[in-house]
């Protein structure tokens, strides 16, 4: 099973995932806005280039890590590709298939030449060969444990679907390296808003974490498309280029 890597991490030591899923910078940044009294500039990044780098099995085939990363992990099909093409307002910067478990390897894409996006292989789909699925847990051990430039994971579930152990062991796994993560609940346009809402509130407490920790998300309606930008500005530091017009 793909992530059965991460459950042979022992975690008693390990702050419970719900007081580390949200880093301190991105806390840390929406205090320092009420602080300021400010109004937070908006999120939604304009995107002036997206373009794909490379495509990496192992770490030395990775780029050179120059810019910050945010990593994109999630089962398959729970809309991880539709989620990076709508923050880039691209149709079809990753691809996306029909068919799950396509995304074999780490794919690396170039943002406004000031961030970088990693897409790593979905998780989860039985019918992808067992042979391949074991390459995969060392692929994404190796990318997480040792990439410098990577400040945070965004983590993709379904919203019609409560986390399961992939999920948990993911989500530990992090916690216990100090690698920040979004919670990002995608399809919410296929629920009724009553639904969304108990939706919400079961993952979250499954999970043990707070409402402001989850992102709800729909590329079709494109709602929370500014809050998974406001988080990844949060833990990059990157200067969003609508500040100026924001203020003019």
């Amino acid at each position: 099973m793909f992530f059965c890597f991460f459950a042979t991490i022992r975690f008693e030591d390990s702050p419970k995932p719900g007081s580390t899923l949200v880093a301190d910078a991105l806390r840390g940044w929406i205090q320092r806005k009420k602080n300021e009294k400010q109004r937070p500039e908006p999120g939604t990044m304009i995107i002036k280039s997206a373009e794909f780098v490379t495509s990496a099995a192992n770490k030395s085939q990775y780029p050179p890590a120059m810019l910050p990363e945010i990593a994109f992990a999630g089962r398959s099909n729970v809309g991880k590709s539709s989620l990076i093409n709508t923050l880039v307002n691209r149709r079809h910067l990753v691809k996306t298939s029909s068919t799950p478990g396509r995304t074999q390897l780490i794919n690396f894409f170039d943002i406004n030449n000031s961030l970088t996006f990693v897409d790593l292989p979905g998780y989860g789909y039985a019918k992808v060969p067992a042979a391949v699925q074991k390459k995969w847990g060392p692929m994404i051990e190796t990318y997480l444990s040792t990439r410098q430039t990577l400040k945070g994971v965004v983590i993709i579930m379904d919203i019609r679907r409560l986390p399961r152990e992939e999920e948990h062991n993911l989500i530990q796994w992090l916690a216990h390296f100090s690698i920040a993560a979004i919670l990002v609940l995608t399809k919410t346009d296929k629920l009724s808003k009553t639904k969304v809402i108990k939706q919400q509130t079961a993952v979250r407490h499954a999970l043990e974490v707070e409402k402001e920790d989850v992102i709800l998300f729909s590329a079709k309606t494109r709602r929370g498309k500014d809050a998974v930008w406001d988080a990844i500005l949060a833990l990059t530091n990157i200067k969003n280029d609508r500040r100026e017009a924001y203020r003019k």
